[in-house]
């Protein structure tokens, strides 16, 4: 390639922004004068690299606004120690057709019972395919909402809420809401329904839910629109934390 062409290209590039393309275009000329590719060889190789480059950043993008506490993944959950649990579910869960047909999933049970595990394993599938996700706890997601509604901000942050295709809301049941934060709460979740997916965590079984939010009607309503066509995942295996404490402390004294 001309010196002068490559000049003028380079400065294409750059105003197109390909600037994966610009930083590999030096090593793809060298490589197709080295090995006599064609130029649609030359093309598709150099815009393969780019989109590549784009689809990672855009997924470390994702991962960054989905805010997860820990990056967790199906692989790494211990299914062995989840008897019970509806695996062949699980792995259609990953494959996220459910966020595609505004469907919502509910994980019950008690503590340790790898309940967030799971939540964020598929809020990070989500994220691979390309699905806006974000993972809040309850009580952090009402206070946020309680915030807002004293600043003035409410209504800014319910759209941001709504935009997500995913949301998960992470350990529900573990703090009573308060009346304005139960019905804060109830405004987000009733505004997704059948509109875009949420995923709950919580260790309450749904007749006990009436002790956060207080109010039976409201507590009702929430229910009848959360569960809605929803997969229900109960968990009602021992914790797996506990157990791995037992273990370590039979290892412990065998010693």
């Amino acid at each position: 390639m001309k010196a002068s062409v490559k000049m003028v290209l380079v400065e294409n590039l750059k105003v197109l922004r390909l600037s994966t393309m610009v930083k590999h275009l030096e090593e793809h000329i060298r490589q197709a004068n080295e090995s006599g590719i064609g130029v649609d060889e030359f093309l598709l190789n150099l815009t393969e690299i780019e989109l590549q480059v784009r689809g990672e950043n855009a997924l470390k993008r994702r991962l960054t606004e989905a805010k997860f506490p820990l990056q967790k993944t199906l692989d790494t959950f211990n299914c062995e120690a989840a008897p019970g649990l509806d695996r062949r579910l699980l792995k259609e869960l990953s494959e996220c057709e459910y966020i595609r047909h505004n469907r919502n999933v509910v994980f019950a049970g008690k503590t340790g019972t790898g309940k967030t595990h799971m939540a964020i394993a598929l809020g990070m599938e989500a994220c691979k395919q390309g699905l806006r996700t974000h993972f809040v706890s309850a009580y952090g997601l009402v206070n946020k909402l309680v915030e807002a509604r004293g600043d003035k901000e409410l209504s800014r942050i319910m759209q941001r809420y709504a935009r997500y295709n995913l949301l998960i809301v992470d350990e529900l049941g573990y703090v009573p809401f308060s009346r304005e934060g139960a019905e804060l709460l109830f405004q987000v979740l009733a505004e997704r329904h059948e509109k875009a997916s949420t995923i709950v965590t919580t260790n309450l079984g749904f007749g006990d839910w009436t002790q956060v939010f207080g109010d039976a009607n409201l507590t009702a309503a929430l229910l009848d629109r959360l569960t809605h066509k929803a997969h229900i995942i109960n968990c009602t295996w021992d914790s797996y934390r506990f157990m791995e404490t037992m273990k370590i402390r039979e290892a412990a004294s065998a010693n």
